[in-house]
């Protein structure tokens, strides 16, 4: 297992001065919006898994997920004074360049690459693609404030105030039938130094990733294969809390670490009309400030309400965790 220790692998991060006034950090987290259209596909493009995700798309997925609620979502959107949209992946069908150019326009619309961080799903890794025709055309809105090198772009980290945002990418090209995610073990090793950087300058790290972490969350055709991996370096290292989406259903959960329990929150799909038994489209809203010697988080969601065609919060929770 990585170990926990403080390289010079983060960018160094001020402390805050003693004494300072602290205002409460906001942040909202979507996923899964699906936002693309597969109606103009060239058949050529489909001879591999993809044309398993097409016949999927044309059957069920181009009703469910709508263009109207991804409209809402954004006008709801720009109504929060937040400091960091989190899209935890998936915002393709099955990952074709011409996807990933409706995407990024779609995340231009939302706000700018500093505004607005991004993690790939496996629907964005349907099939092993070219770098520079596919995910390049999101590189600004999935790097760290200080850019790395293409290959090491995750885990990412922004630094919002107190908060560090932690990225992770779970999208790795599968075989038919598959809808697992892999971190892998670099990329593993990598987080047990961000996160030990960033607790040692007293950060409130936000781990977000598209796969969950949870023994028992998903099927087995839809697991995070190494999530015991990342479960282990948590624990030992330590998070305030992890963000995820993949499943299409509202959850709650709790992962312990050595520095007390961590809450794990799932959002589902953007842009569900919740037509199949999933989840229709929610999004959450967190807001963070110190409270003394603890944390004091703020969930709000809101949920897309069909008859009035609008996000509307549902419902708000509170959360005291240990600094």
């Amino acid at each position: 297992m990585p170990r926990c220790r403080t390289p010079g692998y983060c960018p160094r991060l001020a402390r805050p001065e003693r004494g300072a006034a602290i205002m409460a950090v906001r942040f909202a987290q979507i996923s899964d919006p699906h936002l693309s259209s597969l109606d103009s596909v060239d058949w050529r493009e489909l001879l591999n898994k993809r044309l398993l995700g097409y016949l999927s798309w044309r059957r069920k997925r181009r009703h469910e997920h709508r263009g109207e609620v991804l409209e809402a979502l954004q006008r709801d959107l720009q109504k929060q004074e937040l400091a960091q949209l989190l899209v935890t992946g998936d915002l393709t069908h099955v990952g074709l360049p011409k996807e990933f150019g409706e995407a990024r326009a779609w995340l231009q619309r939302l706000g700018n690459p500093a505004d607005v961080a991004v993690v790939p799903g496996n629907h964005d890794a349907y099939v092993r693609s070219v770098w520079d025709k596919t995910f390049a055309q999101w590189r600004e809105y999935m790097q760290s404030d200080e850019a790395g090198a293409a290959e090491q772009l995750f885990p990412s980290l922004r630094v919002r105030g107190e908060l560090a945002f932690i990225g992770l990418s779970s999208a790795v090209p599968k075989p038919p039938l598959l809808a697992t995610g892999t971190l892998g073990e670099e990329q593993l090793e990598r987080l047990a130094q961000v996160l030990a950087e960033t607790r040692e300058r007293g950060l409130f790290r936000v781990v977000y990733l598209h796969h969950p972490l949870l023994a028992g969350s998903e099927k087995w055709r839809k697991r995070l294969t190494d999530a015991a991996g990342l479960r282990a370096v948590l624990a030992e290292c330590g998070t305030e809390m992890v963000l995820h989406g993949h499943g299409h259903r509202a959850t709650l959960g709790e992962l312990p670490t050595r520095h007390g329990p961590a809450p794990v929150f799932a959002v589902p799909s953007a842009s569900a009309m919740g037509l199949h038994g999933a989840d229709h489209a929610r999004y959450n809203c967190y807001a963070v400030e110190r409270e003394g010697e603890r944390w004091r988080l703020e969930v709000e969601s809101h949920a897309y309400d069909c008859q009035r065609g609008e996000f509307l919060p549902e419902r708000s929770r509170a959360f005291s965790l240990a600094r």
